[in-house]
């Protein structure tokens, strides 16, 4: 086993021996009649009579000695809110909840913060009812309040943590995590899985923008102070994903991270050292792999290595369905994770056959008793320092902080960390800062856009489906750009052809969450005229700033080279005002604030590694570190606009987990042909045609498609980008289009599989045999030759739409991967015959 390269606290081995000896003390035990035999247990009124900070072993060995395997099974589970009803956690003794991404009381996204206190409340007294043999555990609530109180509506969104690395300010991150403790506690929540102290290696990762900094040491400096700032406030805190997520081969999401254990610990461990050494109350493990064993079902890492050598007494949870990804394991039966030390399960749909499962492994022996006892026994000294047995109801509590939610002096934080994650990358003729009395065209795709600005878990798990409404309080980049320079008298337009001073383009990377964000290249792909845009300006020679929305350092050479300035504004939140702060000098020309963000992370120089495709670039423009003040003055070296590319494959995503860019998924019928359906349910015009995103091995991962037409009128969804695909060498190699679907309700008229060039230019088939012939709730892949869209229409040198399914009437499909392969399944193949031309 390696030794570690930093000091641990060692009290922390004293705590793992207690919870060893506790679960010992218990297995000793059975429960007494007396305790269960009328659904009450007497051992809990020692819980109920400690503060948090009091020795509570002896007690946590009394309750747990007292507990029946039902009880103890049940504690270890933690399920989603929209799958668990407060009658489940009474009848199956349920230890934990969770609202995963897009989870809201009643799945209402307006929910108000009473609506999640009264669900909270009914959680809690649910799990105190003993009436139907439940000992009285308090449950614990869990929720993802990553960069603040992100799940509920009007609270206070900081930057992501890329930007909060940016600021180097250890003590303003402190000040955000008390903010959004404060926030969470207003909704009567207990528990936060926050911080991530991954260390991005490869930044095609796409949850790049959790990552603090791709550098161990400077990651690793802001955990202590967010576990202190969390847990001071009386909320649990988890360091996740233990370990190596931001290390994987290619910055696969899930995938495989090979480093010898020493190297492992020095560059991926650092954070949990110091989480640890604070007390951190829960550790959850990562999706990733380690040479090949999925971290979820590692004895070596788990155990061996977090507890024996790190010294971790706290409580190991799972992350959602992540005992699935174990091999020879399902989301509902892994009796090898909780071997390896996984303490509670999170389970969002599946806990009940989990449940069952999990009874029939302790009584087969697969699962001892004692390693049940130790996980019981650490769950319940979480429950107890949280305070969630001397604290009462949600409510009493959240009470308190009902004026939290949105706080002015929370926003004035935000919007603090906001101008301080602010880097400059070039200034020339040192543009910046701007006279707010000037003239100014503010333009582009994120000017006016609070979710695009918040990035990932910002209302939807996704950050997708928003609108400025869902952020009541927020305030966008334009917004704030012109309250100051209304007041100073200036003014600004959206016309891009006006004669102004100067141009202000904020554009970049849409919204994504886990998952959506990966990708194989890191040149950033301007796909709503962005460029063209600058392009013009520049020809009028209109000065342009270019403001960077961004989780990650992306390849944006051509647009370095020339915007006269450019910021890296990263995702930073509700409070787009900061930016105005640096952007904007006062009306005498002095400087408001300077800039003072520096690169968390190297910026490339290249869109890919020019040696190994597999490995992150390493050529680099700026290093870690880098940022301009105002005062700098540094000549520009034009850089090079020359791209590698990704791969030279003709293979294309279109849908995987997600749409793939360029592709965008849209529903439509005749009311309105272009509905955007990035959300996770969306809907046509005259909802004929519904698109909810559903789990098939990861959270929302797959689309659930339900048309309902009556015969009369054509719905139809389609995946579209915004410029043309030439899919001709693609078709010379025998590409197909590849579909993995299941048909859940039967067409009932004529549906239509098409590819569309440029209006009206179409390739239209014939899909209903095929999908007739489909086993019904059974998944299947399909694969539709190119050749049969050419022959029936498409100019597959054009193609703007891959894939559309139009119908007049019912069907309900479910569809999880949608791809142009030149290297199809034999078995998935469809003739054209099969696919006759015959348009609705």
């Amino acid at each position: 086993m390696a030794t570690m390269p930093l000091g641990l606290n060692r009290s922390y081995r004293n705590f793992t021996l207690l919870i060893t000896c506790v679960a010992a003390l218990a297995a000793c035990h059975q429960p007494s009649e007396d305790t269960n035999s009328n659904g009450s247990n007497p051992a809990l009124a020692c819980a109920f009579a400690l503060a948090p900070s009091d020795d509570s072993s002896g007690c946590v060995a009394s309750i747990v000695s007292s507990l029946s395997p039902e009880q103890k099974i049940g504690q270890m589970i933690q399920g989603e809110i929209r799958d668990v009803t407060p009658e489940d956690v009474r009848d199956f003794y349920l230890g934990s909840v969770l609202n995963g991404g897009g989870g809201f009381p009643s799945n209402d996204k307006y929910s108000t913060v009473s609506d999640w206190v009264q669900l909270a409340d009914d959680y809690y007294n649910a799990s105190l009812d003993t009436s139907t043999g439940g000992a009285g555990i308090p449950i614990v609530w869990g929720t993802d309040a990553v960069h603040g109180h992100n799940n509920v509506m009007g609270a206070t969104l900081f930057p992501h943590n890329v930007g909060l690395g940016a600021t180097r300010d250890t003590e303003l991150v402190s000040r955000i995590i008390g903010a959004t403790a404060r926030e969470v506690k207003a909704t009567g929540i207990d528990w936060i899985f926050a911080p991530t102290v991954a260390v991005a290696k490869d930044f095609r990762w796409g949850r790049t923008y959790e990552s603090f900094s791709s550098d161990p040491e400077i990651a690793a400096s802001f955990v202590a102070p967010v576990v202190r700032a969390m847990q001071a406030e009386g909320v649990a805190s988890t360091a996740k994903h233990f370990i190596g997520d931001g290390g994987t081969l290619r910055g696969d999401d899930r995938g495989e991270t090979t480093l010898p254990l020493d190297q492992l610990v020095d560059i991926h461990g650092r954070g949990y050292v110091e989480a640890i050494n604070e007390d951190v109350m829960s550790v959850m493990a990562s999706f990733n792999s380690w040479y090949g064993d999925k971290i979820h079902g590692s004895k070596v890492i788990l155990t061996d290595l977090l507890r024996d050598e790190m010294g971790f007494g706290g409580m190991v949870v799972s992350d959602w369905n992540g005992i699935g990804e174990v091999l020879g394991c399902t989301n509902d039966d892994c009796a090898k994770a909780v071997n390896a030390g996984i303490d509670m399960i999170m389970a969002p749909a599946d806990w009940k056959p989990l449940y069952y499962n999990l009874l029939e492994q302790v009584k087969s022996g697969e699962i001892s008793i004692d390693r049940i006892d130790e996980a019981v026994s650490r769950i319940l000294v979480m429950k107890i320092r949280a305070g969630l047995f001397s604290r009462g109801e949600p409510s009493s509590f959240a009470q308190g902080f009902r004026d939290q939610i949105g706080n002015p002096e929370h926003r004035a934080i935000a919007r603090e960390a906001v101008r301080k994650s602010q880097v400059l990358l070039k200034n020339e003729g040192q543009l910046l800062p701007l006279n707010p009395k000037g003239t100014y065209l503010i333009a582009g795709p994120g000017a006016d856009d609070i979710g695009m600005q918040s990035g990932g878990w910002s209302v939807s798990w996704q950050g997708t489906g928003n609108s400025n409404r869902d952020f009541p309080g927020g305030t966008s980049i334009l917004q704030g750009l012109q309250a100051q320079i209304d007041v100073a008298g200036g003014q600004i337009t959206t016309d891009p052809s006006a004669e102004v001073d100067a141009a202000i383009i904020v554009f970049g990377e849409t919204p994504y969450a886990e998952m959506q964000g990966d990708i194989y290249s890191l040149e950033w792909l301007s796909m709503r005229g962005e460029k063209a845009l600058v392009n013009s300006l520049v020809a009028r020679d209109v000065p342009v700033v270019s403001l960077f929305l961004t989780g990650r350092p992306m390849w944006v050479n051509d647009l370095l080279n020339d915007s006269q300035a450019f910021v890296v504004s990263w995702l930073p939140g509700s409070e787009g005002a900061g930016v105005a702060d640096v952007l904007l000098s006062d009306a005498d020309g002095s400087v408001q604030f300077d800039f003072t963000g520096r690169l968390p992370m190297p910026w490339p120089n290249l869109d890919v590694n020019a040696e190994n495709r597999d490995l992150p670039v390493d050529d680099f423009i700026f290093p870690l570190g880098f940022g301009l003040s105002v005062d700098d003055e540094v000549a520009w070296a034009m850089l090079s606009e020359t791209t590698i590319g990704a791969d030279n494959s003709l293979d294309q995503e279109i849908f995987n987990g997600g749409p793939r860019g360029p592709w965008k998924l849209y529903v439509g019928d005749d009311s309105d042909w272009a509905v955007d359906a990035s959300s996770s349910r969306s809907s046509s015009s005259t909802g004929s045609v519904v698109v909810e995103a559903i789990d098939r091995v990861v959270q929302e991962d797959s689309r659930r498609v339900t048309f309902t037409g009556d015969g009369t009128n054509v719905s139809q969804v389609y995946f579209q980008s915004e410029y043309p695909t030439d899919l001709t060498e693609l078709n010379e190699a025998g590409g197909a289009l590849v579909i993995d679907y299941r048909v859940v309700e039967q067409p009932t008229e004529l549906v239509e599989l098409r590819m569309d060039c440029k209006y009206p230019c179409s390739g239209s088939t014939r899909f209903t045999k095929v999908l007739s012939d489909s086993a019904l709730g059974q998944w299947t892949q399909k694969a539709i030759p190119v050749a049969c869209f050419e022959q029936a229409g498409t100019n597959l040198a054009g193609v703007e739409t891959a894939f559309v399914m139009a119908t007049k009437g019912s069907l309900t499909i479910e569809i999880s991967n949608i791809a142009l392969s030149t290297t199809p399944s034999i078995k998935a193949g469809v003739s054209c015959a099969d696919m006759v031309n015959d348009n609705l």
